[in-house]
């Protein structure tokens, strides 16, 4: 399977960045072409411009700055987001990258009326692997938007039927060795079922 991995961590140090290493070693392991975008390591641009705001509804020229991009979205077949939740959201790099990449005609269609269809089908399969400063409580009584997003607004853009992983870490400014180790062990085991 070709799978699109889209890490967002500044720091390579990180608990993240061993997190985005477990699952990139785990996938490319089981045999997969495993596409690894680091976007901080790229230097992605998440700032929209106001000439791809203008074009952005343009099949013909939306793509023009993030084409490369789009492309290694459109080949894969199964996506895989590695982040730390800042703030209740997306770091702006990844966020970024979404409003960018993820477009009409790439992502979904409009009809004539407006109406918005679904159009990324050939992702068949989603994985999440996030890591949340405050815990799983605060985070439900803050309505958890990363999650939303991505268990409900990807995945509906996604094949029908797509199976989708999130495995998050919560409370990750109380945690030690131990409980980062066991999820770092679990993360593996999830991927090793790809």
């Amino acid at each position: 399977m070709r799978i699109l991995v889209l890490f967002a961590h500044p720091v390579e140090t990180s608990f993240g960045a061993a997190l985005h290493d477990r699952v990139v070693r785990t996938l490319a392991g089981r045999g997969h072409a495993v596409d690894d975008c680091d976007l901080y390591a790229e230097q992605f641009d998440p700032v929209m411009s106001r000439e791809e705001r203008i074009a952005y509804d343009d099949v013909s020229l939306n793509r023009r700055n993030v084409g490369p991009y789009v492309d290694r979205l459109l080949a894969a077949e199964a996506l895989v987001f590695s982040f730390p939740v800042w703030n209740m959201g997306f770091p702006a790099i990844l966020k970024g990258f979404v409003d960018r990449v993820f477009l009409p005609g790439v992502s979904f269609t409009r009809k004539a009326n407006g109406d918005y269809v679904p159009a990324m089908h050939n992702i068949k399969r989603l994985g999440v692997v996030c890591t949340y400063g405050g815990g799983r409580l605060l985070t439900i009584l803050m309505g958890d938007p990363p999650r939303r997003f991505l268990m409900r607004s990807l995945r509906g853009i996604c094949a029908p039927g797509a199976r989708c992983d999130y495995l998050a870490h919560y409370d990750m400014d109380h945690t030690g060795p131990e409980r980062r180790k066991a999820f770092l062990a679990q993360v593996e085991t999830r991927f090793s079922g790809w």
